[in-house]
């Protein structure tokens, strides 16, 4: 758990901010080359901790169960003896979504390979996917949403865990993004922001930019409220930012970073959300005095 948490901070964050708003999606799709199984189960864990803030807390016994995967409303749907689950037992799970939950608000139904859902398993699925009661929820872990049919994969959001490479190329982008927004000059912002459209980011590449750059901009608004620096690889821009930007400008940057970082998550274009945010940086730069 510990190494899926420091691989995908800004997803981790996500998650609890999901947690704390009641947003967290009813059916998810965890892909990517990471731990996507402790990626399910901080989601689950998300979803039925008993915390009143900070969720999930991974200390209240909902959370223990989880972790400990002994919890009675979450299960996991999986045939190790067989390269395909039986379709029996997924009609059987389609009977199980309507029995109410045991033990707290919420009924989760965890898919560790999604490989093992053929397309007669993905058909039975889809109706509970689509018109189950409003406390189940469906995590599938797949390294591809692929393996998905396009109908299931229509009726869930895609949250991608980022493999060693991948992160550390995104959380260099994030830093030196703000190293430049410490300097408080829209124009070479403006500049980084256009220069990245020509990487070919996906949306979910550009979503986990602006996630890590909220977090980092997060840490430096504690560290300006006295709260001690995380000991992390954008502690430098942490300490910038801090040093370089007002309280109120931290605060309007870490909107907009969680604004456009949700953007992401629909049909939106990359070039858009990337002149929106110049846009909008150059608007708390002219008119947020520091």
């Amino acid at each position: 758990m510990h190494n899926f948490m420091s691989k995908n901070q800004s997803l981790v964050a996500m998650i609890r901010r999901c947690a704390q708003h009641g947003t967290i999606p009813h059916a998810i799709i965890l892909s990517g080359t990471g731990d996507r199984l402790s990626a399910a189960r901080f989601t689950a864990a998300a979803l039925v901790c008993r915390a009143a803030d900070g969720r999930p807390c991974l200390q209240c016994s909902a959370c223990r169960k989880v972790l400990q995967d002994i919890h009675p409303d979450v299960s996991f749907q999986q045939d190790p003896e067989h390269k395909e689950l039986q379709v029996e037992a997924v009609r059987q799970m389609r009977q199980d979504v309507y029995i109410r939950p045991n033990d707290g608000e919420r009924k989760i139904y965890i898919f560790p390979d999604s490989r093992q859902l053929n397309t007669r398993n993905q058909d039975v699925l889809l109706k509970i996917v689509e018109e189950g009661p409003a406390y189940a929820a469906f995590l599938f872990c797949t390294e591809s949403a692929s393996t998905l049919l396009p109908t299931i994969r229509s009726r869930c959001v895609e949250w991608k865990l980022l493999g060693d490479e991948e992160r550390t190329d995104q959380q260099a982008a994030a830093q030196e993004l703000c190293r430049i927004l410490a300097g408080r000059d829209p124009l070479p912002a403006t500049q980084f922001l256009i220069g990245l459209e020509g990487r070919r980011m996906t949306r979910e590449q550009l979503q986990n930019l602006l996630l890590e750059a909220r977090l980092m901009a997060v840490q430096a608004l504690r560290l300006q409220c006295g709260a001690p620096a995380e000991a992390d690889s954008g502690s430098d821009c942490v300490g910038l930012l801090s040093r370089g930007l007002s309280r109120r400008q931290l605060s309007q940057l870490i909107e907009l970073l969680d604004h456009y970082s949700n953007e992401c998550r629909f049909n939106v274009g990359i070039g858009h959300v990337l002149g929106a945010v110049a846009a909008r940086w150059e608007g708390i730069c002219t008119h947020s005095p520091v």
